[in-house]
């Protein structure tokens, strides 16, 4: 089968846990209220592609590029984007649910999370430099030997950071964010 190459196509409504998703080259796409839960999204490219209000959760994005791509009020749970294609890798996300994904070892530099739940997301030696956490629930997610120099947790919450297995220089907290950086030591705080 020959992969594809479409450009600038709006796709709404189609349900590609019916109809498979031709593999290829998407570049500057829009998707609108699409499903994708469990499909095999692999070896696709992605590129300047815009996903409004669709369902990706537990989709298989090995190889998948994704560069340069928006989410918006879209399910992206359970992701394991750590398997994606690096390079070039760039994601923005805006109300969306990205509970329990993955971005293990992966590049993250300027990504902006806006107004999104981030419940025990794994960002384990994610490099977040300059990363702008906007107003996201942060739950349970996880961040160990993770580069945060410069990243904004200031509308952010729930979060647990510690600064001895992190790298938080420059990063900003608001001032009830920053006793999230003091949970190791178990104290109280009133």
């Amino acid at each position: 089968m020959e992969d594809v190459f479409i450009e600038d196509k709006k796709f709404e409504g189609i349900n590609f846990t019916e109809k498979i998703i031709k593999k290829g080259d998407y570049e500057n796409c829009i998707f609108t209220n699409c499903l994708f839960s469990g499909s095999d999204l692999s070896y696709i490219n992605f590129t300047d592609c815009k996903f409004d209000f669709c369902d990706l959760s537990m989709a298989k994005i090995s190889d998948t590029a994704f560069r340069n791509v928006h989410f918006s009020d879209c399910k992206l749970l359970g992701l394991h984007f750590e398997d994606c294609n690096n390079f070039l890798f760039s994601i923005n996300v805006n109300s969306c649910q990205l509970n329990l994904s993955t971005f293990y070892k992966r590049d993250l530099r300027k990504t902006k999370f806006i107004n999104s739940s981030l419940h025990e997301v794994d960002f384990v030696e994610a490099n977040l430099t300059s990363a702008v956490f906007d107003n996201c629930d942060l739950s349970g997610a996880i961040f160990e030997n993770t580069i945060l120099e410069k990243a904004d947790f200031r509308t952010s919450f729930n979060f647990s950071i510690n600064p001895d297995y992190n790298k938080i220089k420059k990063a900003k907290f608001s001032v009830n964010g920053a006793v999230s950086l003091l949970n190791k030591f178990d104290i109280i705080i009133e």
